[in-house]
């Protein structure tokens, strides 16, 4: 059988473990067929981020036109962005973007800073899937996003702005929020017990936008890509790659 196109538009990380790399290899796991455009190279590692190239809008744009005219794209993955004219251009290309999932990539596991909230703020008006962390949701709120209420409230707050549902996740917390069709879910995990969870929150948008493009609605697609990210980072628990965080075992 034919898998389902999935599209990532991200930026790249010289150490696979997030980003471009854990894009592709979270839709190779899911049985979706990966196709992507790289919004920047970065120069990473599990320790941090070092260098940041962003890539021109008209090669950005080069390439996503080039995917759009050979591919049936069933999903698409939105993560790091870096300049608010990439985020103009997916508007302008949106009606050729099915179920779109937007990952507000603002700051990395390591601590860098990777991209100003401006530069994500046109797409939030756009009815698509929105998965901030913790601390993006705090940047794009300007409030406190620690405890499960002001979680809720972030999630609230974002939605008003037009997504067709936000995900606050809770990284280390096991607890996501999920505000979908005017109702507020609080979902619980059990907390995985390791320093490798570099890429996590690429994984999870990813493992939506696939199950999307599966079929799934949207609470189902994020209680499945929940699961499935909770599996890989126990499967990669015991890794020792790099000398920092590593990534998730996106094949467990």
């Amino acid at each position: 059988m034919t898998p389902p196109v999935v599209l990532t538009i991200a930026g790249s990380d010289s150490g696979g473990g997030a980003g471009i790399q854990a894009d592709l290899k979270t839709f190779a796991a899911l049985g979706a067929y990966g196709t992507s455009v790289i919004t920047a190279v970065t120069a990473q590692n599990t320790l941090g981020v070092t260098a940041i190239h962003p890539v021109p809008v008209d090669v950005v744009a080069a390439q996503l036109d080039a995917v759009l005219a050979d591919f049936s794209v069933a999903a698409v993955k939105v993560g790091m962005i870096g300049d608010r004219a990439v985020a103009e251009l997916l508007l302008d290309r949106a009606a050729r973007l099915p179920n779109l999932v937007v990952d507000p990539v603002l700051v990395a596991t390591s601590g860098a800073r990777l991209a100003a909230a401006a530069s994500v703020a046109p797409l939030l008006a756009y009815p698509c899937v929105v998965t901030p962390n913790r601390h993006e949701a705090a940047a794009l709120t300007e409030s406190p996003c620690e405890t499960a209420e002001e979680m809720i409230a972030a999630a609230v707050r974002l939605a008003a702005g037009g997504p067709r549902a936000v995900v606050v996740t809770g990284s280390e917390l096991a607890m996501d929020v999920l505000h979908y069709d005017g109702e507020t879910s609080v979902l619980r995990g059990e907390p995985v017990k390791t320093l490798n969870n570099h890429g996590s929150g690429c994984t999870f948008s990813s493992a939506v936008a696939v199950r999307l493009a599966l079929g799934d609605d949207v609470p189902s697609a994020v209680l499945a890509a929940k699961k499935y990210v909770t599996a890989a980072l126990a499967g990669g628990r015991s890794w020792r790659l790099g000398a920092g965080p590593g990534p998730l075992n996106h094949f467990v």
